[in-house]
């Protein structure tokens, strides 16, 4: 068990590790910048008018911030839902938000709509997702964990039969290029007024799960047991889980579909720091962040032309992903 002491020490240490991964991602990029001259435009923000503070506040640093905000999103969302279905291989796909805001992205992009209202787009169909997530349920007489992973598969399934026939019907000189990259994942079209935007919601369902995290101990237990303990498991799990849909939803709208970081990051948070969620999701949210900041960096700079995130995220996440459970299972046996 991990003291109190070394839980905040480490929690310091991510934090640290963030900022520090911040800063190198500001002096990286076509026009390179020194460490020295970064922090310098971000002390004196009104002292420089280069082209260097403007690569820094304008390009740079709202991009990094989207990136931490949707890393730190799925991170929190995956650790979340693992606790609440108790099932290891959980991830924010599971629930159909994901595949529900993929559609809603899709259909913007195939309508010609503007960003703004290819956000809204996205964002009101995954929460739409989860609506009909639970009105499969209500309609089975049941809200089970399993009735909602079955309902969640189900709707995952139908949305994305209707992204492939977005994609069947688009144009393929000029539309179809275009969903295929947002689909992808990227955060080349980070600014900060979808900064701002995407801020808001997922600034609000953390803050709500940070404050639930110990009752989501309680979730993870068996319902009989949990109701025996006086907890109303219906209705905070339904909380929950609209927290974890905006948090989804909200990454979606801005950056597309990007797979294996609600996976793999509570895996790796559960291995430093254990099963107790009231350490799980703060950590799970700073690591989250932080390797999605990473990512970011190879998918800019890797090559002249920008990588897809969610390539990378799945380069990166599957042998890590298997690395983690080899050493669980060699942990398990001894």
């Amino acid at each position: 068990m991990l003291s109190e002491s070394r839980f905040r020490a480490l929690q310091t240490a991510l934090m640290a590790v963030t900022l520090l991964l911040v800063l190198i991602s500001l002096c990286l990029g076509q026009y390179h910048l020194q460490l020295s001259e970064v922090v310098q435009r971000l002390i004196n923000p009104k002292a420089m008018h280069d082209i260097a503070s403007q690569i820094v506040w304008s390009v740079r640093l709202p991009r990094v911030v989207m990136a931490f905000l949707c890393g730190a999103a799925l991170g929190l969302s995956g650790a979340t839902l693992q606790g609440v279905f108790r099932n290891p291989l959980v991830d924010p796909h599971i629930i159909g938000v994901t595949s529900g805001s993929a559609f809603g992205g899709t259909l913007a992009i195939m309508l010609g709509l503007s960003p703004l209202l290819m956000m809204g787009s996205t964002f009101t169909f995954g929460l739409a997702a989860l609506g009909l997530v639970y009105l499969i349920a209500t309609l089975q007489g049941r809200e089970s964990t399993l009735v909602l992973i079955l309902s969640g598969i189900i709707l995952s399934g139908f949305f994305a039969a209707l992204v492939s026939l977005m994609q069947y019907l688009a144009d393929t000189e000029e539309v179809l290029p275009n969903i295929v990259f947002w689909l992808l994942g990227s955060f080349a079209t980070a600014n900060w007024h979808k900064v701002t935007l995407v801020a808001l919601p997922m600034i609000l369902a953390t803050l709500v799960l940070f404050t639930l995290r110990w009752r989501v101990n309680l979730l993870s237990l068996d319902e009989k047991d949990a109701r025996a303990l006086g907890v109303s498991v219906k209705p905070l799990r339904r909380g929950v889980l609209i927290c974890c849909a905006l948090l989804v939803a909200a990454q979606v709208s801005v950056s597309g579909s990007i797979a294996w970081v609600g996976l793999v990051i509570p895996h790796l948070a559960r291995l430093l720091v254990g099963a107790d969620h009231r350490r799980l999701l703060p950590t799970a949210f700073w690591l989250g962040g932080a390797f999605m900041i990473v990512v970011d960096n190879l998918a800019r700079t890797l090559t002249a032309a920008e990588i897809p995130i969610g390539i990378i995220t799945a380069l990166l996440g599957a042998p890590v992903f298997t690395l983690l459970l080899i050493y669980n299972n060699r942990r398990c046996a001894q």
